[in-house]
């Protein structure tokens, strides 16, 4: 097994080398080019009037005082969508993929899915729902008109807790979902588990509420759109994830062919989930450029991103996990209920957490209900690592609860139920396949890096301070499906430059140098001569986006047998002029050498020959290029092992972490430093959920974590440095090996910390907590610990 720790770049520039992202220059100087950068001659400013409710019924809306204010050019409601004919948001709920699990009707639960307009028709649902669009000449015209729009509400009552929103009681959302249930269920073999319940000597048991995250993107989402009268084409530029799916959906709001919507995108400014599903914004500029016959742009502002981008996370969980006498697992169980928000625009959180809630572990037989319920909040949909951060948090916490039960060491009791590699490919209890990997080597390896050896004596100096210490592992695995199909383009032009065309979005992961290695590997081409062209989908005929681990993946072995067809294409031109044969002809670092030849050719120069030489057949005639469309229907399994280690201030009830390692297979590395990065940013964001970070609403449904003085990101100098390696055993699912790296990070996160927290609480008598681990929840789980041991007689533990 060929692994790289965290160090400095590699030499060379090709496949498997740390070379510096050639991005960063440009990104960090302030050169890059965001939807907020770009401009349009005569363009408008569009304004977004957002509903003050968590639940009302629209009365009236008047729009005459607006339509009066001075630069004010439309004002737009949902009496003018309905005018126009505009349709509701298709979103696809459900992750479609052949690898996955499905979760569809159970008998007498039939799948609610509500419609979403652009508009709020007669009703509100959450506080921030688009109510009406306010077109001017400048954005402080816009924002005055939209102050003299009048909006009669009558107030209803609201429900926004995940738990409360199937009580007899609750408020109804939609009339479609009976008890707000919109989807129900069961997966697994029930009747085994059962057997295997029976049949157990231990059961750990855990309940926990997983808090509901958003992403706060460094660009806010953005969007510019412009009308063409003469040729009734819509042109949309935004920071997204999927180009075409957009392009498809914009067609369908406005009811018009899709060869009437062009997409494009530059720098994404951030996403990771946030920016991947189809806002109503999006439909609602380029509709407004029709109607005012001008460009217009919309930028979200923070306070309104906090209100109305897709959130995270958000589930409930009960979970059972049963053992035999010697700590073998033997079955798992419980109920995964998610929080969709106040319209079904996607169930995947649910879907990929339960179908690997076993982790990385042997369990013969698993069942869980799975739920998703509508409340008076924003909606979810996936974010980094979706559903997986949240089904290791329950597995991982199971371990340590039942290692402590039964009294065995938490690493002996993972190492006995880890999947052998002789195992594999192995099916889990929910029919998902992992591929291949070494689960063992990964734990051990990590915990070397972490020195866990070593932290009992970093413990007993913490004690001398007074400070509780604690530390926590947690393995995982991942999953990699998404858009099965995709598409890519590479030419080579007689200056040298290659370009390469795709249908993946980059929003950070590094593609502009990692897919120039992947080029420089196969064709041979310096990676200053490799341009990665914008996404445009009048350039590119298909693309499936970036989300769940797919880019690398599907671009790796599209580069790769494009590149093979350019290298037999360059032959055949080369032997067609030199009257030999291809087979004759070899390819070595870039240019084409052979027997007939009075020197090595580059591929520039025969791409020049292309276009100059008439004398080529047709077919060898005009640019050196290849496409290469496929579709990949395996899935990956990424997996790892971390380890988290916490300091807890008693008396301030403060978490600060002192140490984290980490170790990620990515079966075959393409840019070890970016991996790296990747891994460090995925830390923090669980680190950032495990102890700070929270969307938290008020009763009323007002948001009260609406801005960063209330969410609270984690902070460079509330991380320490991390420790991390990369494992590379090859993906047995993948021609190259590649498995994605870009979430393990995440995945790992949230139960390494959590596990540390609860280790460095142990002590004083506490065996579980929900996140977030602030100080305030700590405080209170110190004094319900010391309540309850002072009722049981027990001996309590000192202020």
């Amino acid at each position: 097994m060929k692994r790289a720790s965290s160090g400095g770049p590699m030499a060379g520039t090709g496949l498997g080398a740390s070379a510096r992202r050639r991005e960063d220059v440009r990104l960090v100087k302030g050169a890059g080019s965001f939807t907020d950068d770009m401009a349009l001659p005569d363009q408008t400013h569009a304004f977004v009037l957002r509903s003050v409710h968590a639940h009302a019924n629209i009365r009236r809306i008047d729009t005459t005082a607006a339509l009066s204010s001075h630069g004010v050019l439309a004002v737009l409601t949902a009496a003018d969508m309905d005018a126009d004919g505009l349709k509701p948001i298709p979103h696809t709920p459900f992750s479609i993929h052949p690898a996955e699990i499905v979760l569809d009707d159970d008998p007498g639960h039939p799948v609610f899915l509500s419609p979403h307009t652009i508009l709020a028709r007669d009703r509100v649902r959450y506080v921030g729902e688009p109510v009406a669009l306010i077109v001017a000449g400048s954005l402080e015209a816009a924002q005055d008109g939209a102050e003299r729009v009048l909006v009669e509400y009558d107030p209803l009552p609201s429900v926004l807790s995940t738990l409360e929103a199937t009580e007899p009681h609750a408020p109804r959302i939609w009339d479609g979902a009976v008890g707000n249930l919109c989807l129900r269920k069961t997966v697994g073999d029930a009747r085994s588990v059962e057997e295997a319940f029976r049949a157990a000597a231990h059961r750990a048991s855990i309940e926990t509420s997983i808090n509901r995250v958003t992403g706060v993107p460094m660009e806010p989402r953005a969007a510019l759109a412009c009308f063409d009268k003469e040729t009734g084409r819509y042109w949309l530029h935004c920071g997204a994830g999927a180009a075409h799916r957009f392009k498809l959906d914009l067609a369908h709001v406005l009811d018009i062919s899709a060869d009437r919507v062009r997409i494009t995108m530059n720098d994404v400014g951030g996403n990771y989930g946030t920016k991947g599903g189809f806002y109503p914004e999006m439909a609602l500029v380029a509709w407004a450029a029709r109607r005012v016959g001008r460009p217009v742009k919309w930028v979200c502002q923070r306070s309104d991103a906090f209100l109305s981008d897709y959130q995270g996370r958000d589930l409930f969980v009960r979970a059972e996990l049963a053992l035999d006498h010697d700590g073998r697992f033997l079955g798992l169980r419980g109920l995964v209920r998610s929080n969709v928000g106040a319209h079904t625009v996607s169930f995947a959180t649910l879907q990929k957490c339960v179908e690997v809630m076993n982790g990385l572990y042997r369990i013969p037989f698993a069942c869980f209900q799975t739920e998703a319920v509508v409340t008076n909040t924003m909606m979810t949909r996936p974010y980094r690592a979706t559903g997986r951060p949240e089904a290791m948090l329950v597995i991982e916490r199971l371990v340590d609860i039942a290692a402590s039960q039964i009294g065995m060491d938490r690493l002996a009791l993972r190492a006995l139920n880890l999947v052998a590699p002789d195992e594999l490919p192995y099916t889990n209890p929910f029919g998902m396949v992992y591929d291949n990997g070494l689960y063992q080597d990964a734990l051990k390896d990590v915990l070397k890096l972490a020195d866990w050896d070593g932290f009992e004596e970093r413990r007993e100096a913490s004690r001398s301070r007074g400070l509780l210490r604690g530390v926590g592992v947690g393995v995982y695995v991942d999953t990699g499906t998404g858009v099965t199909r995709e598409r890519a383009v590479i030419r080579v032009f007689p200056d040298g430059l290659t370009e390469l065309s795709i249908g993946t979005v980059s929003n950070g992961q590094g593609h502009e140098t990692s897919y120039a290695q992947l080029i420089n590997e196969w064709l041979g081409a310096p990676l200053d001569r490799v341009k990665l062209a914008a996404v445009d989908t009048d350039k590119i005929l298909f693309g499936g986006g970036s989300h769940s681990g797919r880019s690398m993946r599907l671009a790796s072995i599209l580069i790769q047998k494009a590149c093979g067809r350019i290298v037999d294409c360059a032959k055949e031109t080369v032997a067609a002029i030199h009257h030999t044969r291809p087979d004759d002809l070899v390819f070595h670092d870039g240019e084409i050498s052979g027997q007939g030849l009075p020197s090595p050719l580059s591929l520039a120069e025969v791409a020049r020959l292309r276009e100059q030489v008439n004398s080529l057949p047709l077919h060898l005639r005009g640019p050196l290029e290849a496409e290469c469309d496929e579709i990949v229907t395996e899935a990956a399994f990424p997996y790892g092992a971390h380890v988290c280690e916490v300091e807890i201030d008693p008396l301030t009830c403060g978490v600060r972490v002192e140490r984290y390692a980490a170790v990620d297979d990515v079966g075959k590395a393409i840019n070890p430093m970016i991996i790296h990065g990747q891994t460090h940013g995925g830390i923090a964001q669980g680190v950032g959920q495990a102890l700070s970070e929270s969307i938290i609403y008020e009763r009323s449904g007002q948001l009260s974590s609406g801005s960063f003085m209330d969410y609270a990101l984690p902070r460079a100098d509330t991380l320490p440095s991390f420790a991390t390696g990369i494992s590379e055993v090859p993906a047995s699912s993948h021609p190259l090996g590649v498995r994605p790296g870009g979430e393990g990070g995440t995945a790992g996160a949230l139960a390494a910390t959590m596990n540390a927290v609860v280790h460095a609480l142990s002590p004083l008598g506490i065996s579980h907590m929900d996140m977030p681990a602030t100080p305030q929840a700590i405080f209170r789980a110190i004094r319900t610990a010391r309540s309850s041991a002072a009722q049981a007689g027990c001996c309590v533990p000192p202020e």
